[in-house]
């Protein structure tokens, strides 16, 4: 884990090694400055004169302002070591995140990912920039420190010895107590997450049932349910700061009475009032370390359970990967599935398709019909190896998908999936997905097909018109057609429409259909939809049942010999009818 973590530290190591190094000598001095007050005490016990106070007063000044110089460096190192391994880990996670296939995607919730990049990047941050400081200044405070004390106090300095295995058995109970409240209360946060998410998607069904009630409900179990297990945890960390108060006070007991006992019974000889005053100073220092390094193992413990959660992101391989010398040109639209079988999950029981066998033309146009879970959406994710099937072949341009740079096939297949999505940012920018260097001229005509130039041209903004997260200010048609421009600007071999002209009327759908005829008579094209009408006048129609093939032949064909499409049909007529 730490090992995959550190690849992230990358441009920011010198400020890593150098916070080390400035907090070491910031450690020396601030060890320094109670041996020299030792010997300032000494020296004016002793009757020194002026210049001599003076020369201690100087020393100490200098040595101040050192520790103080190298304090404030070492924190901003440490603070520009920390953030930058933070902000490389977010980048790291990100890049892994996009080179995701679907399987892999569907492995986490959208809400463990955010937590993952957030609060879990966050921790690491914290512990982090503790280990390169805190960790660092702590121990060698305490090593100083002690070995000082041994110097100026001499056998008082063991009772030191006797606190840290009391010190260190509380720690290791800390530390093995809530290591697993950690590990339970980062997968709970997961589900706060997922709830928190589910709830603003979808705020208008909320608003539009009244279920305010219930979800609050909801969202307070899963609330309290992580509030119970952090504030376990932190009574159990909480025992921390008594025991360490308890060895201060202890040692400070002893070092008072024993000291001042040594001091008036040898007359100053085994221990003068310079020694002491520097064995209180060097008392003060370990304990204070001591805590420092409880407060650093609590933080490292969190910070743990972190950072294997940011390794699970970072060390997941994407299932889908490029061959060793790939294809970068498609030919052609054409594409064919040979005794394709598919299932989601390795571990599933039933095949989501099934011995598919298809021989599609470039340039046809093909439809694609079938009841809800007849697996339409999973044929077509095949075509542009959104997944690979489980058996069998397909091809595109008479390759096999996996023969190609996964990059230049996805380029040249465009989908338009059921759940049409768009990004913050204009509408120009939102369709210059499809084509980045797209003129203004060429978005206008694609719009022209799509018919979303009717609207858009409505809007006081035009194309510079701002679309809202998730495109919250336009209809579901709308949003519909913005999404077949952005396709179209595209200009691919194959185009892929999901039931995405499900929110537009029929009428609208049979422009953008004549449109796309016209306009892209090479590019072969699916169109996958619930209504017949917007499959009639394709070459082919597919007909989809149970995840297998049913039928395939044109309108009027299947009129004849399929029942499945015929249903379908006239159920879909009749409900017409009667509406007039």
């Amino acid at each position: 884990m730490i090992k995959e973590l550190a690849k992230s530290i990358r441009e920011y190591k010198m400020s890593t090694i150098v916070t080390p190094i400035l907090v070491t000598l910031e450690v020396v001095m601030e060890c320094a400055i109670p041996f020299v007050i030792a010997e300032l005490v000494n020296q004016v016990k002793a009757g020194c004169e002026m210049s001599v106070l003076v020369g201690y007063g100087l020393l100490l000044i200098l040595m101040a302002i050192l520790s103080l110089i190298f304090g404030t460096i070492a924190g901003n190192t440490c603070a520009t070591a920390s953030c930058g391994l933070a902000k490389n880990l977010r980048r790291d996670m990100f890049v892994s995140i996009q080179k995701y296939s679907f399987e892999n995607i569907d492995k986490f919730l959208t809400s463990s990912l955010v937590t993952r990049m957030t609060t879990d990047v966050t921790n690491v941050q914290t512990a982090y920039m503790m280990i390169i400081r805190t960790a660092i200044r702590a121990p060698l405070m305490l090593i100083f420190a002690f070995v000082m004390a041994f110097i100026m106090g001499g056998k008082m300095a063991w009772i030191f010895l006797v606190v840290l295995p009391l010190l260190g058995a509380g720690l290791a109970f800390v530390i093995f107590k809530t290591m697993p409240l950690f590990r339970k209360v980062f997968k709970k946060y997961d589900n706060l997450n997922a709830s928190i998410q589910e709830n603003v998607k979808g705020i208008r069904v909320v608003k539009s049932f009244v279920r305010e009630s219930y979800e609050q409900e909801k969202f307070d179990r899963a609330a309290e349910d992580v509030c119970r297990d952090f504030t376990k945890a932190e009574r159990i960390l909480a025992l921390n700061n008594p025991l360490l108060q308890f060895c201060i006070y202890a040692v400070m007991v002893f070092v008072l009475s024993f000291g001042s006992y040594t001091i008036i019974t040898s007359h100053g000889l085994d221990l003068d009032i310079g020694q002491f005053s520097s064995l209180l100073t060097y008392s003060f220092m370990m304990l204070s370390s001591l805590m420092m390094f409880s407060m650093i193992l609590v933080m490292i413990t969190m910070a743990g359970e972190s950072g294997k959660r940011i390794v699970e992101i970072l060390q997941e391989k994407s299932s889908l990967e490029n061959p060793e010398n790939p294809v970068y040109e498609v030919k052609d639209g054409s594409v064919s599935f040979e005794n394709v079988s598919f299932k989601y999950s390795p571990s599933a029981e039933k095949m989501a398709l099934k011995d598919i066998n298809l021989e599609i033309k470039s340039g046809e146009t093909i439809g694609i019909i079938g009841g809800t879970g007849s697996s339409k959406s999973s044929l077509i994710q095949l075509i542009s190896r959104l997944y690979d099937a489980t058996e069998g072949t397909v091809k595109v341009g008479g390759l096999d998908v996996k023969q190609y740079d996964i990059e230049s096939l996805r380029d040249q297949v465009s989908v338009v999936l059921q759940k049409n999505i768009l990004f913050s940012g204009t509408i120009k920018e939102n369709l210059r997905w499809g084509d980045k260097n797209a003129t203004d001229e060429e978005i206008r005509r694609a719009c022209e097909m799509a018919c979303a130039d009717e609207f858009i041209s409505q809007f006081p903004d035009g194309y510079d018109t701002y679309i809202e997260q998730g495109g919250a200010n336009v209809s579901g048609g709308q949003k519909q057609r913005l999404c077949i421009a952005r396709a179209l600007l595209k200009k691919p071999k194959i185009l892929i429409l999901d039931d995405s002209t499900s929110a537009v009327d029929t009428k609208t759908d049979a422009k953008i259909r004549k449109a796309m005829k016209e306009y892209i008579p090479e590019t072969t094209k699916f169109i996958i939809a619930q209504r017949t009408a917007s499959v009639e006048d394709a070459d082919r129609i597919i007909v989809m049942d149970g995840g297998m093939i049913n039928a395939v032949g044109t309108h009027e064909e299947l009129m004849e010999s399929n029942e499945i499409y015929r249903e379908i049909y006239i159920s879909q007529n009749k409900a017409g009818d009667d509406d007039e």
